[in-house]
């Protein structure tokens, strides 16, 4: 996510390496360098500029005191104003207090606008709602059918109807969420290739007609500035209350989400990092602004694993770490757990300074598969305990999995280390390591 800015920014920020105090010279070379950064992230002149000014007038009146040193105090005033520039907290849903609350969605499209409308779904069930998602794209049938389909993977209903036009489907479904008790409904709408008088009036009259709690726009962030003005477009006809962001799970260039809050007023909500429906976060500025530094995000790592986290197997897991009895099968349980929080590489970004060393590197989500496949052709006695595994057992093991021996025999040694570290790491002993993930060098 934004690895071009951030590595441009890397170059800008190493400016103040060694310098010994923080002077209107070296801020004024490093300025150029970040503003060249955010012209190509394709950020909005207008912010550009603002950013820059604020930036300067902070950094020159800053003494560096005691210990910290020039390149610190910064990257400290960079990340501040990024954090400003990209709404200072995380923008929550607004629930209506009187049910149900009306989520209006609208975008272009290809945007991904369809399937956020599931992740959303998916996303308020998770927090005890019950929500409705409503097939307003009558334009489109491929629109309904995909809409449906996401629906049945999440067990949320899907309101419907043949031969209506939008306009009355969406205000035939608020009678229907009221009567079913559906306390969350998300109307999905029509999508163009490009902004157009007909579309915006269709909107615009669902809009009027089911008076929505809440009205996100739904943009490509990879699009980059241009995902700004098409979201302003959109505001003027339709008083947005949020932009989501798509597509951030590559390299964009980072110009919607640094652009869009000062040049169209209102805030980011969430943004989506892949195409699996549980692929989408709320848009916290502090963590992206973190992102963009090089210096990781671990509150969303630790949610994510909240997320896959159950507290009684967690028990269960430590008993049989104190126990030495962490088997093949706990591993493959523990991939599965991983397998769910999203993309290896991602996963890693995370955790602070990975970033960098993972830049020009390419990790495969399917690293685990050869793990699985040798785990998968061990027999129930072998996973439990892998110790029986013999020369001839080990070879039987390798063609069942279509692997070599010596894959085989990395795991098994690598399996064996782990058990270790995760044994001493119950038992309180401290390892300032993460241990080697099995299969993987």
């Amino acid at each position: 996510m934004f690895e071009s800015l951030q590595e441009k920014l890397e170059v800008a920020l190493k400016r103040f390496r060694g310098q010994h105090k923080i002077s209107e010279e070296n801020v004024s070379e490093a300025l150029k360098e970040i503003r060249k950064a955010l012209i190509e992230a394709d950020v909005n002149l207008q912010v550009i500029n603002k950013f820059i000014e604020n930036v300067k007038t902070k950094a020159i009146g800053t003494e560096v005191k005691g210990s910290l040193l020039p390149e610190q105090a910064i990257v400290k005033i960079v990340n501040e104003e990024l954090v400003e520039l990209m709404g200072k907290k995380m923008s929550d849903i607004t629930f209506s207090p009187k049910p149900p609350t009306i989520i209006l969605v609208a975008g272009l499209q290809g945007s991904g606008k369809t399937t956020f409308c599931g992740k959303l779904a998916k996303n308020l069930r998770k927090r005890g709602r019950h929500p409705l998602l409503v097939a307003a794209d009558v334009h489109r049938p491929a629109a309904i059918l995909q809409l449906k389909q996401l629906a049945e993977q999440i067990k949320i209903p899907v309101y419907s109807e043949e031969g209506k036009d939008a306009r009355s489907v969406s205000k035939n479904a608020m009678d229907y969420a009221r009567k079913f008790g559906r306390d969350v409904v998300i109307v999905d709408t029509a999508g163009r290739t490009t902004i157009d008088e007909v579309m915006m009036e269709e909107v615009a009259d669902i809009a009027k007609l089911i008076n929505p709690t809440e009205t996100y726009f739904v943009v490509d962030a990879m699009i980059g500035q241009d995902a700004v003005t098409t979201a302003k477009a959109f505001h003027d006809a339709l008083s947005l209350t949020g932009i989501v962001l798509t597509k951030l799970d590559g390299d964009t260039r980072g110009g919607a989400a640094l652009s869009v809050l000062d040049v169209v007023g209102k805030p980011i909500k969430f943004i989506s990092t892949g195409e699996k429906l549980d692929a989408l976060e709320p848009f916290h500025p502090d963590r992206i602004a973190s992102r963009i530094l090089g210096m990781g995000d671990i509150l969303s790592l630790v949610e994510k694993a909240e997320q896959q986290f159950d507290e009684k197997e967690a028990q269960k897991m430590e008993e049989k770490l104190r126990k030495n009895q962490f088997t093949f099968d706990d591993f493959l349980e523990q991939i599965a757990m991983i397998k769910k929080m999203g993309p290896l590489k991602d996963l890693l970004g995370m955790l602070p300074g990975m970033d960098k060393q993972l830049r020009n590197i390419n990790i495969d989500d399917k690293a685990f598969v050869k793990v699985e496949a040798i785990i998968h052709s061990m027999t129930k006695l072998e996973r439990e305990n892998p110790k029986v595994i013999n020369g001839s057992r080990r070879t039987r093991i390798a063609k069942g999995s279509g692997t070599k021996v010596q894959d085989v025999n990395n795991l098994l040694k690598q399996f064996e280390q782990m058990q270790k570290l995760m044994k001493n790491y119950v038992h309180g002993k401290k390892n300032r390591f993460f241990p080697r993930i099995p299969g993987m060098n």
